[in-house]
């Protein structure tokens, strides 16, 4: 398959990483600031300002990763385990949220268990919930998402043929390696041989 990538397309395509990401960056940045100033109970703005100052610094260097590790002529495309993105930060932003509801509600929870006021457990619920999710968030980027390269190399590895496509009722395959086996009866000893072969064509009908 072949694809012409035009250096406009190019720029864009690194344009849009990198404005995604230091976005995306300062949100979660915000984010973590905002819930250590709830653990804290504090009206201190410094881990609003530090978060907000990381978050944009965190993003631009996410940025870089992402345009360094993208395969040429491919537009960037990320599979967390909860949800998908164009860019690497959106996943850790996406669960650092998923985390503070989800302490939130916790909390919550425990609160209206012990009869205790509802505003606290909001408060430090969804403060070590959103760390829970940062770090559950770049795990999920890093370590457990799938990538464009991923997809790629099995897309490549699912394939019989190097190039294939479908036209109605049939699938068609275009140079297929195989590995031909046939018995040697020629000497006084059988043997099996076995001979690489190159098929130009195969045809496969489809029901």
């Amino acid at each position: 398959m072949l694809s012409l990538i035009t250096p406009d397309r190019s720029n864009a395509q690194t344009g849009q990483l990198l404005g995604g990401n230091v976005l995306n960056g300062a949100l979660t940045g915000t984010a973590l600031g905002a819930a250590t100033m709830s653990l804290r109970n504090s009206g201190d703005m410094a881990p609003l300002r530090i978060g907000l100052g990381s978050g944009i610094l965190g993003g631009a260097g996410l940025a870089l990763y992402d345009i360094a590790t993208l395969p040429s002529g491919q537009q960037f495309f990320i599979s967390g385990i909860f949800n998908d993105g164009n860019n690497s930060s959106v996943i850790i932003l996406i669960d650092t949220f998923y985390g503070a509801a989800g302490g939130a509600i916790l909390g919550t929870a425990v609160m209206l268990i012990g009869n205790k006021p509802l505003v606290g457990g909001l408060q430090y619920g969804s403060g070590v919930g959103a760390w829970v999710g940062f770090g559950f968030g770049l795990l999920d980027s890093f370590v457990f998402a799938e990538r464009n390269r991923d997809f790629i190399s099995s897309g490549l590895l699912e394939k019989d043929s190097i190039i294939e496509f479908s036209i109605p009722k049939f699938d068609v395959g275009l140079i297929k390696p195989e590995l031909f086996s046939y018995y040697d009866l020629s000497g006084k000893t059988q043997s099996i041989r076995f001979e690489p072969t190159l098929n130009l064509i195969s045809l496969t009908k489809t029901f």
